[in-house]
């Protein structure tokens, strides 16, 4: 019923509010508190939580904001999603299952990637509305934040509470004698890179003087508790993101140089193309695991023998992979699916071949490249970028964290179309920017040349002069 229901209520949101505020609550919505479920439907994608925001966002700007459809004149850097979309049909023609399973899988990928690109090309395409979709991810971390603790106290059961089953395999709730929450997302994993998600924007926000206060609450406070709560999520690999993210950020305000972050976006690609390749085993980085916990060094170890398996067979079709269906999966002679699947780069390896793969990385890691194309990571920290350089470093960990899960979100596919059509759509944003840059060096300067060329002003004051005319 909910996720049904949903459609008519996405749409029903235009009615009102302004668009871009919908399009934001229905996903946000939508993505924190629909159920992980999955409804089959025949001839169009299954109806889950992502298709219905999608599909009901999609029908509201139809419907109530059709003009804002101008926005969307194709482009070079638009090619990785046009490729992803398409290479359902391609494998399945290649691999004989047919043009009808081949369309099938070009609208799900639709659904669940082209239409939050569009709408993200459509609505988050400045300065200020990127800043919106920042502040939207903080509002839901802080909604989030009674949920985790209500969970890390009492287990993960609010799904279960409200829908009647549990998401995944209770067990995978337990971490370091005590839960891991879920909230109302596929796993625990998933949950931690949202908090991780909210906590590293709230605290770049914070220290760039984006936002100083967010109802009522100075924003170190509303960033505090956010990160702590991050922490208790008890994911390390989203905690390390997060160290990791913040610690580039601020280096970048020092570094000064694009080199830096493109160094960084790289990470991702050079780790597919060792472990392809089989030039890095990673097992320094499972002993590097073993110095924290042997439980997660010896799942981490689990991961990459899967990778390894799942690689090879990938690599016997490489180029557009084996298809949709369980032929890219290995199994035994009684016919059991003997392979574990984590990361999202095997699994789209393996479906759609090194041209998809391709693909899905340059969606990802394109748009920061974009950003700093048009904004130089030495104005990243100012105020006016602040937001656009945070959500870039999202995509960064995100694609990071698919190196070894594969947890679609579509607010990250809403950051994706936003920064691309940043690039697209409004090319004089940098001089805008660098114009609000300007404008404050130059009135600071004036100050304190001012002061410097009459220093009697204060000197002169004599004792008796009220505070608060020494500070003015």
């Amino acid at each position: 019923v909910i996720l049904f229901g949903w459609i008519a209520i996405a749409i029903a949101m235009f009615t009102l509010l302004t668009p871009r505020r919908a399009v934001l609550a229905s996903y946000l919505i939508a993505w924190m508190f629909l159920p992980v479920a999955e409804i089959s439907m025949p001839g169009i994608p299954d109806l889950t939580k992502s298709t219905a925001a999608s599909l009901g966002t999609l029908l509201g700007v139809l419907i109530f904001d059709p003009g804002s459809l101008r926005y969307l004149r194709p482009h070079l850097v638009d090619l990785p999603i046009v490729v992803w979309c398409i290479m359902p049909l391609v494998s399945a023609v290649e691999n004989g299952y047919g043009a009808y399973d081949g369309a099938s899988g070009c609208l799900q990928e639709f659904f669940t990637w082209g239409i939050p690109y569009m709408i993200g090309r459509m609505y988050f395409t400045s300065l200020d509305a990127l800043q919106d979709l920042a502040i939207a991810i903080i509002i839901g971390g802080l909604i989030y934040v009674p949920l985790c603790l209500f969970e890390i106290r009492f287990s993960p059961q609010l799904h279960r509470m409200v829908y009647g089953f549990h998401p995944s395999h209770f067990a995978m709730t337990i971490r370091y004698n005590s839960y891991r929450p879920m909230g109302f997302m596929r796993h625990g994993l998933m949950l931690g890179m949202w908090m991780t998600s909210a906590s590293l924007l709230a605290i770049w926000l914070w220290r760039s003087r984006t936002i100083r206060v967010m109802y009522g609450m100075p924003m170190i406070v509303v960033a505090g508790i956010l990160f702590c709560t991050a922490v208790l999520c008890r994911s390390t690999g989203a905690i390390a993101l997060l160290a990791g993210g913040l610690f580039t950020l601020f280096a970048l305000k020092y570094v000064r140089t694009s080199w830096a972050m493109v160094a960084v976006v790289m990470i991702t690609p050079a780790y597919m193309v060792a472990r392809t390749a089989g030039v890095w085993t990673g097992e320094d980085m499972v002993d590097a695991a073993a110095m924290l916990s042997q439980e997660r060094a010896r799942s981490l170890e689990g991961r990459l023998l899967n990778e390894d398996q799942l690689t090879a067979r990938a690599m016997q079709r490489p180029l557009v992979g084996w298809g949709a269906w369980d032929r890219w999966r290995i199994f035994n002679e009684e016919g059991e699916d003997i392979t574990v699947s984590d990361g999202m780069w095997v699994i789209a390896m393996g479906q759609t071949g090194l041209v998809g793969l391709t693909s899905l990385t340059m969606m990802l890691l394109l748009p920061v490249l974009l950003l700093i194309r048009r904004i130089g990571v030495r104005h990243w920290s100012l105020p006016a970028s602040a937001p656009a350089a945070g959500l870039s470093m999202l995509l960064v960990l995100y694609s990071m964290d698919n190196l070894l899960n594969a947890m679609l979100n579509p607010i990250f596919v809403l950051i994706m179309g936003g920064l691309t059509g940043l690039y697209i759509r409004f090319p004089q944003e940098r001089a805008m920017a660098m114009a609000r840059l300007e404008a404050t060096r130059s009135a600071k300067k004036a100050v304190r040349l001012f002061l410097q060329n009459q220093p009697e002003m204060i000197a002169d004051d004599p004792p008796s002069a009220s505070p608060s005319r020494r500070s003015a």
